[in-house]
């Protein structure tokens, strides 16, 4: 919804009747919820919008032992859905409800968005490794040597889930090669926000 492709609205700040409707039906949240999380919503961002540099300083405060740019970089990407350089409240209400709902095929296909950076519907190797690093990042993880290499680990991922042999992952063998594997899918389901 994040005013792909519409007018720009005029005040950010106001929760219109049409983003109720919208997120009533693609969040898990009723009316009285969503305008809690919109008044919450303004406590921190009065603009309306929450811009890259006040998203990466909360996923700091998540992280403080790591580096979370990177990641955090390519979470923000996802959640901005209409390319705008800011989240306003429909899209983060959109991101927290599918994050933080109990539908893990939901969970893994974000995971797999998240993964996908070059947005072709594929995961290629040097995405998955790409991701892993920012995920060593995120947490502080120092050893990347043997099993924790990320190249070593990509390619263990590759031969468990690339079914078809075609060197990338579209988001069914993704999905279906995490649920079959509870460490896999821990792993490459990383918290999101």
């Amino acid at each position: 919804m994040g005013n792909k492709g519409g007018k720009k609205k005029a005040d950010k700040t106001v929760l219109t009747e049409e983003e109720i409707q919208f997120l009533l039906k693609n969040t898990n949240y009723n009316r009285d919820q969503i305008k809690k999380w919109h008044s919450g919503f303004l406590l921190d961002c009065p603009k309306g919008e929450l811009d890259k540099k006040k998203f990466l300083q909360v996923y700091k405060e998540f992280f403080p032992t790591g580096k979370a740019e990177t990641f955090a970089t390519e979470v923000f990407k996802m959640f901005d859905t209409d390319g705008s350089g800011k989240i306003d409240f429909v899209e983060f209400l959109v991101a927290i409800s599918t994050s933080s709902s109990g539908d893990i095929r939901k969970k893994l296909s974000m995971a797999f968005n998240l993964y996908d950076t070059s947005d072709n519907g594929r995961i290629e190797k040097k995405e998955m490794i790409k991701l892993l690093n920012a995920i060593y990042d995120l947490y502080g993880e120092k050893n990347r040597k043997g099993d924790n290499d990320p190249k070593e680990r990509t390619e263990a991922i590759f031969r468990k889930m690339d079914t078809n042999y075609s060197n990338t992952l579209d988001e069914k063998e993704f999905v279906d090669g995490c649920l079959t594997d509870p460490v896999l899918m821990k792993f490459l389901n990383p918290t999101l926000i």
